[in-house]
């Protein structure tokens, strides 16, 4: 393994162990009745200054592109589906369903990959690949429709949609990811598109809440830091530096620790009940996801 597969590959598990702790701080959340926008709003408050100041110290690397107009257009594109659509896709979700079951299914996200690349680049699908696919929904659908942390099914039903949208808009932010990682620089795209990501938020809260300060319990203040900082800024750039060295598919079977951490946290912290089926599913999704990435020789795109 050269150094940077191996960098690449630390990146990865630190940015998934670190992403999978997100879902269990929002469930945390919800216990203090705190309203879905508004703790996506306090994650983003904490996260904002510290992107500012990241992207005020960080300068173009010689080799890197200078930023044009074009640039923009994408960054700000990418940060809208990133990490503002996506993020309020799962929050709301998350009302709905158990935090084990949303990390099952947002981690079809490298399938998603997969199919996006395809339909994009003109890339065939590989016969394994779709197989692959298959086990994948096969195993979500066997921990979703066995699910037994929640006896409203409609409720499953709408979580459960809203979780997958989430994963595909996740998906879609990586592909682009994979093309300005490399002109921009690691640490000044992340740092722009999670900018985009903060602003879209509070211009979100502002059109549906106004421009009255929400009040939140110093519990809930104390978890929106905690999300801010080490659920959101820290893996944000870790997992950026770890599609950089890895590309977007590789980085699936290393990201195959998020579901199985968010499931350990939630049984440890909010009391979640995993049973057989879902153990079952979780690692058809984790089978296939792992599949597809280790047969998958190289990204689509760089």
């Amino acid at each position: 393994m050269d150094k940077d597969t191996l960098l690449g590959s630390i990146y990865c598990i630190l940015g998934a162990l670190l992403f999978s702790t997100k879902a269990v701080l929002v469930k945390l959340c919800y216990q203090y009745d705190a309203e879905p926008i508004k703790i996506l709003l306090l994650r983003m408050l904490v996260a904002a200054p510290i992107y500012l100041i990241i992207l005020a110290l960080s300068k173009r690397k010689e080799g890197q592109s200078k930023f044009v107009s074009k640039d923009g257009v994408f960054v700000l594109f990418l940060g809208l589906i990133g990490y503002y659509l996506a993020s309020l896709f799962d929050f709301q979700g998350l009302k709905y369903i158990a935090a084990s079951l949303e990390r099952v299914i947002l981690f079809l996200y490298p399938t998603l990959v997969l199919i996006i690349t395809s339909v994009v680049f003109k890339e065939k699908i590989k016969k394994n690949h779709i197989i692959a696919i298959l086990i994948s929904y096969i195993g979500v659908s066997i921990a979703y429709i066995f699910d037994g942390n929640s006896s409203d099914h409609t409720h499953l039903m709408k979580g459960a949609i809203l979780i997958f949208m989430s994963a595909l808009t996740y998906a879609s932010y990586l592909v682009g990811s994979q093309w300005l990682i490399p002109k921009l620089g690691t640490v000044r795209f992340t740092a722009m598109a999670m900018i985009v990501s903060c602003l879209s938020v509070i211009i979100h809260y502002l059109l549906t809440a106004g421009v009255t300060l929400p009040i939140y319990q110093r519990e809930v203040l104390q978890l929106g830091v905690l999300m801010g900082i080490f659920s959101t800024v820290v893996p944000s750039f870790l997992i950026s530096a770890g599609i950089h060295k890895l590309g977007a598919t590789k980085t699936a079977i290393l990201s195959g620790v998020g579901p199985v951490s968010t499931i350990v946290l939630s049984v440890i912290f909010l009391g979640e009940v995993f049973h057989l089926n879902q153990v079952v599913g979780t690692l058809l999704v984790l089978a296939g996801v792992i599949y597809i990435s280790v047969s998958k020789s190289k990204p689509s795109v760089q």
